[in-house]
Order: C-alpha cells, then sequence, then structure tokens
C-alpha cells in the first residue's frame, strides 16, 4: 500500500525550512552589526566622523563624544608614530574616526584646523601645561592646591607645630609657630594642615588615614630644632599638633580613562566636603589604591548598597530580613591613588550616592 505525507507533515517541513532561513538572516544582520562595531567599544549613537579639538575640552569629554561608555578609551585610540607626544591633545588637533578591520579606531591630525588648511601629521613642540587636562580642572584644581590625604603611616612622620610664639593658643596669617620634624627645607613652600576625620576601612576596621584640612601657608624664618615658620594665607586658626606638608604645584591631569588592569571592589569612606549625599564633581575617597592595582585615570562604576528590609508579609523565622540588591548609581574617575586609599571625582551620578556605596569595575 503506498501511503502519501499528510498536509500537516509538509506544513511542519515548510515551517522547519523558514525558520532555518530566518535564523540564517538574523545571523548575518547580527554578523554584519558586530562588523561595523567590531566586537568593540559601543559607539555613542551621536558621534561625530570628525571632531576639532577646542580649548576648555577635557579627554573624558572627547571621549564621551565618540563612545557610550568613555573608559573604553584606550581601545579605539590610534597612536601615530609620525606625532610627538601621539597620547596628548591639543586644541586644533583633529581627531578622525575611521574603520580598520570592521573596527573603530581615532586617528589624529596635528595643527590648527581651518577651512582651507591641509591637514597633515608633523611634530610640533608644545608644553605638557597646553595639552587638554583628562578632567574638568575646575572641579578639582582647589582641591588639588589645598586638599590631601594624610596616610597614616606618613602623618606619624610629618613635621608637626609644637607651640605657638607669645603663648597664643591659635595662630593666623602674621603669627609665628614652632616646628619640629625633619625634611623641611628653608627655601621651601608649606601648607600647615589640620588632621581631620579618620579614614577608617570598613573591610577590616582599620585606620588607613586622615583628611587633611588646609589651614595656612607657613614660611620658613629661621632654621633649627624647632625651626621658626610665618603663618599666612590663613584659611582656619592654626592649633598644635597640625601637620607641615610641601607644597607643591599640582601636576596636569594627563591620564587615561580606562577599566582597571584587574577585578576591583570596594567603598566610598569619605566625602571631601562633608555632605551626605553625593552629586556630580564632588571628590570621594575610596579605600582601594596602589596595592589594589587602582592608578589615576582607573573608571568605577558606583552601586547604591542594598539594604536589608524586614519582609513584613511573610514572618517565618527564616525569611524575616531580606536583602535587597545594589543598584548602580554613577561613575567614579581617579585622579590620585595612595597605598590603600584613592581620590576619586563622581563623573556621573544617576541616583543619590552615599558613604559606603560599593564601587567596582564598570560593566
Amino acid at each position: 500500500m503506498k501511503i502519501s505525507q499528510s498536509g500537516p507533515v509538509q506544513q511542519r517541513g515548510f515551517r522547519g525550512r523558514l525558520a532555518g532561513i530566518l535564523l540564517v538572516v538574523i545571523a548575518s544582520f547580527a554578523s554584519g552589526l558586530n562588523a561595523q562595531q567590531g566586537g568593540g567599544p559601543a559607539l555613542n549613537p551621536a558621534h561625530p566622523d570628525t571632531y576639532v579639538v577646542k580649548s576648555g575640552d577635557t579627554l573624558w569629554d572627547i571621549s564621551a563624544r565618540f563612545l557610550r561608555d568613555p573608559w573604553y578609551w584606550p581601545e579605539i585610540w590610534h597612536v601615530n608614530p609620525q606625532v610627538e607626544n601621539p597620547h596628548l591633545i591639543y586644541p586644533g588637533d583633529v581627531l578622525t574616526l575611521v574603520y580598520v578591520d570592521g573596527k573603530p579606531q581615532l586617528r589624529l591630525q596635528r595643527g590648527a584646523a581651518t577651512g582651507t588648511e591641509k591637514l597633515a601629521p608633523r611634530v610640533r613642540e608644545e608644553s605638557l601645561d597646553s595639552a587638554i587636562q583628562t578632567l574638568p580642572y575646575s572641579a578639582i584644581g582647589a582641591f588639588l592646591s589645598k586638599s590631601m590625604v594624610l596616610e597614616k603611616e606618613e602623618f606619624e612622620k610629618m613635621p608637626y607645630v609644637v607651640s605657638l610664639r607669645d603663648d597664643h593658643l591659635v595662630g593666623a596669617t602674621g603669627n609665628d609657630v614652632y616646628v619640629r620634624g625633619k625634611s623641611i627645607d628653608p627655601d621651601g613652600s608649606y601648607n600647615l594642615v589640620h588632621p581631620g576625620d579618620r579614614l577608617i576601612d570598613p573591610d577590616d576596621g582599620d585606620t588607613v588615614g586622615y583628611e587633611g584640612i588646609f589651614v595656612a601657608e607657613g614660611k620658613v624664618t629661621r632654621s633649627g630644632d624647632p625651626l621658626t615658620m610665618q603663618l599666612n594665607a590663613s584659611a582656619q586658626e592654626v592649633v598644635i599638633g597640625d601637620r607641615v606638608a610641601s607644597r607643591a604645584t599640582p601636576p596636569p591631569m594627563l591620564f587615561t580613562p580606562r577599566a582597571p588592569g584587574k577585578q576591583v571592589e570596594g567603598r566610598i569612606i569619605h566625602v571631601v566636603d562633608g555632605v551626605t549625599q553625593i552629586g556630580q564633581y564632588q571628590v570621594v575617597i575610596i579605600n582601594r589604591g596602589t596595592r589594589h592595582g587602582i592608578e589615576p585615570g582607573n573608571v568605577l562604576g558606583i552601586w547604591q548598597a542594598g539594604e536589608q528590609v524586614n519582609d513584613t508579609v511573610k514572618t517565618g523565622v527564616f525569611n524575616r530580613k531580606v536583602q535587597l540588591p545594589d543598584e548602580h548609581a554613577g561613575v567614579l574617575m581617579v585622579f590620585k591613588a595612595y597605598d590603600r586609599i584613592s581620590y576619586g571625582l563622581v563623573m556621573k551620578a544617576s541616583n543619590a550616592i552615599h558613604i559606603l556605596d560599593k564601587v567596582r569595575n564598570p560593566d
């Protein structure tokens, strides 16, 4: 007896072939999309093809023009060996987005761009100070020149105010103080700092340092032990026990935004201006430093630490407490790193940020 295939069987075969065709089409589309993006960092949908660097730009802002996540900058930055200091970018330079083997790259052409000038790579003598900064200097300039972290070991070795002249209890501009300690150059410039809040690592309870609060500038007027220092430009009263630190010119902010080289997890342990809710362009201190692989330029995601709440619906012994998940709250960039702690600038705050919120490698 000859048995013929039924209609439903033939339909199933057709549907199977159709599904296979659709899978091929979808795979081809995905492959084309990957080729366009090169499997690398996602571009900003509104990215320009060419951009002329302007005075006042920052590397972070330029990165954000081209990339959805600015910390992937090293993956698209093409170092031009024909240009002196190819990692530095100056106003007037031209950045052009190109694709090489399906992957996006940014090419650099030196020089002031005009409507008629033919641009070509060339050596240019420039000072480091004229290169664009990585971060907005207006957000951290005053902080860099006045504030500091006093690491615990460093704090114990710093010169200190042992007494004030004429039996004063506090000192201000024009007063003399007596200082004990080593490594003071009579011709050097110094800041006097008051040890502020202790910085405690929540992981082990250790005191890792102190916030250094600027109180005055000091100039050595007589050497010895103790030496005499005259106070200038006082912002607060100077008292016995205040520390003396060298006043150095803040270095240029010329590092590259990037994720840490290894996995990092830590917490925000202090906010410099003492607010309870932390927002964009505020300086924070985290409990991770160079010993943990942190370097200036490293970008970390900020996560609002999930709270423990009571389950008021079910009151069984084992489900009384519920741990809420962490929620993404922003992004920070490290601009100064010590052994166990680092300073970071909050670049983006999508939710309220608080002390003890978590920081880790950006997604």
